[in-house]
């Protein structure tokens, strides 16, 4: 039976930060997060500088690219203080999100067909420095198709909508955004794009997704931060792994009936 590509999980340590900086002192430490993430199972950091700082700050990014032995992922406006800082950190990649100062989290996707030209040359440096770039971005094609000829290796689904409904019960909603992550998974990967998934993902949400072979990444944060309170970060990340891995198992399945003759 065809197996379906590993599955990677980036654990993201903002609220880490966010915590700590309710207090405004230097615990908990979001790098120290880090390499329990990483000793626990996580194959990669996750962290969002911010142009107003509010959680992760300048010198917890410089500390998690020395620190850490596993690839950090530096999610980031398309800002030019942004693109100085990350062409100086030279994280593993970067994940170009859309911000809004008044937001409390990132509320939608990217509008890449829309700021084409704007991206462009922010896509075109960070490739040439040798930054994996990434593109977060909702799962619709104009999106998919318009990401592939900006050259960004990587696009990241926003998970949100689909996540929100399934927490809310919105079975008809839930079922409708779960189509259209699927119709996008399959028509990034056939446009030679990596594909990851994250926001709002859970125990739950994260096993069903990891379902789909197309899919490589899942980068979850909040909820993972928020169950550590209870259970301990490590405890959370060994939890978190069983349940994409369980999914995966699913992956396998779909991908067999996707290739019946074992075709690629």
């Amino acid at each position: 039976m065809p197996k379906a590509p590993p599955l990677r999980l980036g654990v993201n340590v903002d609220h880490v930060a966010t915590l700590r900086n309710a207090r405004a002192g230097e615990r908990p430490d979001p790098v120290r997060a880090a390499l329990v993430a990483i000793e626990a199972g996580a194959d990669g950091i996750t962290a969002h500088l911010r142009e107003d700082r509010r959680h992760i700050r300048d010198e917890d990014m410089a500390r998690l690219k020395a620190e850490i032995a596993k690839p950090l992922n530096f999610e980031m406006a398309a800002t030019a203080d942004m693109l100085r800082t990350a062409l100086a950190t030279k994280p593993h990649a970067v994940c170009l999100v859309p911000e809004r100062r008044e937001e409390l989290t990132t509320e939608g996707g990217l509008d890449v067909a829309g700021a084409h030209n704007a991206l462009a040359p922010f896509i075109a440096r960070l490739n040439d420095a040798g930054v994996r770039v990434s593109l977060f971005i909702a799962a619709e094609p104009r999106q998919i198709e318009m990401a592939a000829k900006l050259r960004a290796p990587v696009i990241e689904i926003h998970t949100g909508a689909w996540c929100d409904a399934v927490v809310d019960g919105q079975a008809a909603k839930a079922d409708a955004e779960w189509q259209r992550i699927l119709a996008g998974a399959a028509l990034a990967r056939s446009a030679g794009l990596e594909v990851h998934a994250g926001h709002g993902l859970d125990y739950a949400t994260a096993e069903k997704i990891a379902s789909i072979p197309e899919i490589v990444e899942l980068n979850i944060g909040y909820y993972m931060i928020g169950e550590a309170l209870f259970v301990g970060l490590g405890q959370t990340v060994r939890t978190m792994r069983g349940a994409m891995d369980r999914g995966r198992k699913l992956a396998g399945e779909n991908h067999a009936s996707r290739n019946p003759a074992g075709k690629r």
